[in-house]
């Protein structure tokens, strides 16, 4: 049984001099300059802000999002790895702020997965119970029902250079698996495996997460991976949570820009567009068509007294209908992907990418062609122009 609860919890990079502050302030300048929101305080470098999350005894939560947005930060922080500038943390329901790593009841399995050279498969994963005193007959055990969960027991024998990564992941995942931690943490560990090795080793984890009765905390920077493995999924930017849910509500209602252009593949296109209300209706106006939103989306937004105003327009590839009419677009690019064909286009200024099903095909689609397309209300998202949240939230 394993709860976490992270209340508050910020993390402060400290000036180490002078030097390291007027380096800092210039980086800061130049995260303004991309519009990236860097918190720089007299006390140092914010790289995660009020970080507030609680999570279920025996739920896969996986924190999602691109490189330098702290997820990482956030997870070392659970394993005591980083001090916790501010907040506080609890495992169980015992505050972990200044408990030492090995004494936090948990497992962590790295990126590059951090196996002794020296040592045998066997050897690796036997470390920690001889640590700990275990009894022969104990490791024995532990480590050799780690070994058939994982497919593994025919290299127990070998060391970490005679094998493949995908099975060095598995070493370091064993070895995590035989201290029978109350909180497994994994950071970003199927970066370092080809797609192959990676969509295999999504599945293994799937069916380990079955097999092992504890608590998962999974940093990625993979959508898929988030999508595919997490109960829910906690998206990070600039140290901030954008959104926690389910991977289907976050698919299904993003709740801002970032969010709507983070999750799917490929990335849901925009445009800007026209809010129209008219009574209790409200309509999408762009290219020259008008589409109305569909009854949930048009409560959504009744009970958020929204006016009718410019918006960005977010339609997914897969959402998009070619027809006859509709908002016209030049096709750039035509790409077979079997069961489909995406079109790179650009409408409305824009770079847009359609999927057509090649069952709804009716011809080919050859670079310059026009090709007209619209959607239905029940998959457009309006984003705010100033605030870029969206406006149903």
């Amino acid at each position: 049984m394993a709860t976490v609860q992270l209340k508050n919890i910020m993390k402060i990079y400290p000036y180490s001099g002078d030097e390291t502050k007027k380096k800092a302030k210039k980086k800061a300048e130049t995260m303004e300059d991309k519009k990236v929101d860097l918190q720089i305080t007299e006390k140092g470098v914010v790289a995660v802000q009020q970080f507030n999350l609680d999570i279920a005894d025996k739920e896969f939560i996986v924190l999602v999002g691109p490189s330098g947005c702290g997820k990482s930060t956030t997870l070392r922080m659970v394993a005591g790895l980083e001090e916790i500038s501010e907040g506080e943390l609890y495992i169980n329901g015992k505050l972990m702020n200044d408990v030492a790593p090995k004494d936090r009841d948990i497992a962590m399995v790295f990126q590059n997965y951090a196996l002794y050279p020296h040592m045998t498969v066997y050897e690796n994963m036997a470390f920690s119970l001889k640590l700990r005193k275990e009894s022969k007959d104990v490791i024995d055990k532990k480590v050799r029902e780690a070994a058939e969960i994982l497919d593994i027991t025919q290299y127990l024998d070998r060391k970490p250079k005679a094998l493949s990564g995908g099975q060095r992941q598995r070493v370091a995942i064993g070895r995590a698996i035989v201290r029978d931690p109350a909180v497994f943490l994994m950071d970003e560990p199927l970066s370092n495996l080809d797609a192959k090795l990676r969509n295999q080793m999504r599945a293994e984890i799937i069916k380990l997460r079955e097999r092992i009765n504890t608590t998962f905390i999974y940093v990625t920077h993979d959508q898929t991976e988030a999508m595919t493995l997490g109960d829910r999924i906690v998206i990070m930017r600039n140290g901030y949570i954008q959104q926690i849910g389910t991977p289907q509500e976050v698919f299904n209602n993003p709740r801002n820009l970032f969010v709507a252009g983070f999750i799917g593949t490929p990335q849901m296109n925009f445009f800007d567009a026209q809010l129209v209300r008219e009574g209790e209706k409200f309509f999408v106006e762009v290219g020259g068509i008008k589409v109305e939103l569909d009854a949930e989306k048009e409560a959504r937004l009744l009970a958020n007294d929204v006016t009718s105003q410019a918006v960005t327009l977010g339609v997914r590839p897969e959402h998009t209908l070619v027809g006859d009419e509709g908002v016209a677009a030049r096709v750039d690019v035509s790409e077979m992907m079997g069961s489909s064909v995406h079109l790179h286009v650009n409408a409305e200024g824009k770079d847009v990418i359609i999927i057509v099903p090649t069952i709804d095909m009716k011809g080919h689609f050859a670079m310059g062609d026009t090709v007209h397309f619209t959607f239905n209300g029940n998959v457009a998202h309006v984003f705010s122009k100033e605030t870029e949240k969206n406006l149903e939230w």
